[in-house]
């Protein structure tokens, strides 16, 4: 509500200076004089209030609208899947986004130099292979969906289906896969010191309130497209 405009719909008349042998002219003067102005200014703060009135349930509205945007299922956000022409293939049965092979790459052998031995477990995964493991390992663990999903992305909600996801492991300590206890070698030590160098990140840590923690899987977010991909995750954690 435009308030000047408001204003402007008023018929404010003018003070006409009549005088009048009454002993209580100067009094009607006065209010003659003082009448509009009152007017005025009750009537600006009349529309002050039903501005504010106004304004309450809109901006309630506005939290509602904000709330109901969030895409998550089961605390997780949803990705579409990479075309398959943008998948390249790092070693047997592993392909990643063509985007972060060479920092992936890279990463391993800076690793290596130090000592520490990387082990790639996971990259790309489709929809439909995501759909096997979410409902199948939910069936046999006797899981219902929502314990489920603190350790494994519904389909067509998991950072796998982008190719920027990569899960790792230690060489040398292969019974660490997938397993919280990896936080516990030196593989893990190193990657926190220095993954970030290459452009990855811990996508579910310890305060993550959706997902349970997982210090194996990290995403790339070295490119543009990468950027993009992750920008809700990046902006609602």
């Amino acid at each position: 509500m435009e308030l000047n405009k408001d204003i402007d719909q008023f018929d404010i008349p003018l003070a006409k200076r009549t005088y009048l042998n009454n002993p209580n002219s100067a009094l009607l003067k006065k209010l003659l004089i003082f009448s509009p102005i009152l007017f005025l200014t009750f009537s600006v703060a009349a529309l002050r209030i039903i501005r504010n009135v106004e304004l309450i349930p809109l901006n309630n509205l506005k939290l509602q609208v904000e709330r109901n945007n969030d895409t998550r299922i089961l605390g997780h956000l949803p990705y579409n899947e990479i075309p398959k022409e943008k998948l390249v293939l790092i070693e047997p049965n592993i392909e990643v986004h063509m985007d972060m092979r060479d920092s992936l790459l890279n990463m391993r052998e800076e690793a290596k130099k130090d000592g520490i031995y990387l082990v790639f477990l996971s990259g790309y995964r489709s929809i439909n292979l995501q759909n096997d493991i979410f409902y199948s390992l939910k069936s046999i663990r006797n899981q219902e969906a929502a314990e489920r999903a603190r350790v494994s992305a519904p389909p067509g909600y998991s950072e796998h289906s982008t190719g920027f996801a990569i899960d790792i492991g230690d060489a040398t300590h292969r019974e660490t896969d997938f397993e919280t206890d990896f936080e516990n070698t030196d593989a893990f030590r190193w990657l926190i010191k220095n993954a970030a160098k290459f452009h990855f990140k811990l996508s579910f840590n310890k305060d993550n309130k959706y997902i349970d923690y997982e210090p194996w899987h990290w995403r790339y977010e070295g490119s543009i497209e990468a950027l993009k991909v992750f920008e809700s995750s990046n902006r609602k954690l």
